[in-house]
């Protein structure tokens, strides 16, 4: 079966989806592992570092003929249903005969499914229940907002992993998910966990306020019982311009050594965290 991971934070600029990309990079090319990736926020960044910009706006143009997650969540009919087979393809030249990235997009119009949520929860389980025998790992970059997509999120996941920026606004964020989680077991029988917070966004010389953030979050962390990981997604001017080319990190020209290998110790234990480590 499939292992269903939530990357998830109530704030959002903390490095989620630039995370959550070269996550899904890493596992399908340096751990060959069989990734699928699902755009689960109306801003559809994930969607857009897949494809790049060009190539997105034109699929989400072609409303014809191309699926993306609003199909799971509100179109029904025979001719409209999102199919397994409707995922794209993620090829690259530099990883041929390893693992595979699939991918579920999304778009602005998932706003709809916000404004009508209406016994909708439960269809992106559903969906992706079909494709356990499929995938290793199938990885959701969530909208920052406590609404149906994180409902949907809560019910389709195993694990969820929290992103957090050490600024002053993570100590809002946090207990704002772990309360949303909590409402969450009262109402449903549900399997999902916080399993991990990791760091982002940080410089290898962190400020004074940043380090004080830091021990509140690893305070926190502890009185919950949650792990924390060892290893930082720093920050690197490498990042942006590599989700311009659509490109993991460890693609780019001229990428620094040190950028690499800091994002293969973030995969490793991610991997580890989830229970994927021994798979590849």
């Amino acid at each position: 079966m499939a292992t269903v991971v939530s990357m998830i934070n109530m704030k959002g600029g903390v490095g989620k989806t630039t995370l959550t990309f070269n996550l899904a990079w890493y596992c399908a090319c340096k751990a060959n592992l069989r990734v699928l990736a699902v755009d689960l926020d109306p801003q559809s960044n994930l969607s857009q570092y897949f494809l790049g910009e060009i190539k997105y706006q034109n699929y989400i143009l072609d409303n014809d003929n191309q699926k993306t997650i609003v199909d799971i969540f509100e179109r029904f009919t025979p001719e409209r249903k999102f199919q397994p087979e409707d995922v794209i393809k993620i090829h690259n030249d530099e990883w041929e005969d390893r693992g595979l990235i699939d991918l579920i997009p999304c778009t602005l119009e998932l706003n709809k499914t916000l404004k009508n949520p209406t016994s909708k929860a439960e269809r992106l389980k559903k969906f992706l229940d079909q494709l356990d025998d499929k995938y290793d790992l199938i990885i959701i970059d969530c909208a920052p907002t406590d609404s149906i997509l994180t409902t949907a999120a809560y019910f389709a996941s195993d694990h969820l992993i929290i992103p957090v920026k050490p600024e002053f606004l993570a100590k809002i964020g946090l207990p704002l998910l772990r309360k949303s989680l909590m409402e969450h077991y009262e109402d449903y029988d549900n399997n999902a966990k916080i399993s991990g917070i990791i760091f982002t966004g940080n410089k290898k010389n962190s400020s004074t306020s940043q380090k004080e953030v830091s021990k509140d979050v690893i305070s926190f962390a502890i009185n919950y019982g949650y792990y924390v990981f060892k290893n930082e997604f720093y920050h690197s001017d490498f990042y942006p311009s590599s989700s311009k080319d659509a490109k993991p990190i460890f693609m780019v020209d001229r990428v620094q050594t040190q950028v690499e290998e800091q994002l293969y110790q973030v995969g490793e234990e991610f991997l580890e965290v989830i229970g994927l480590l021994g798979l590849q």
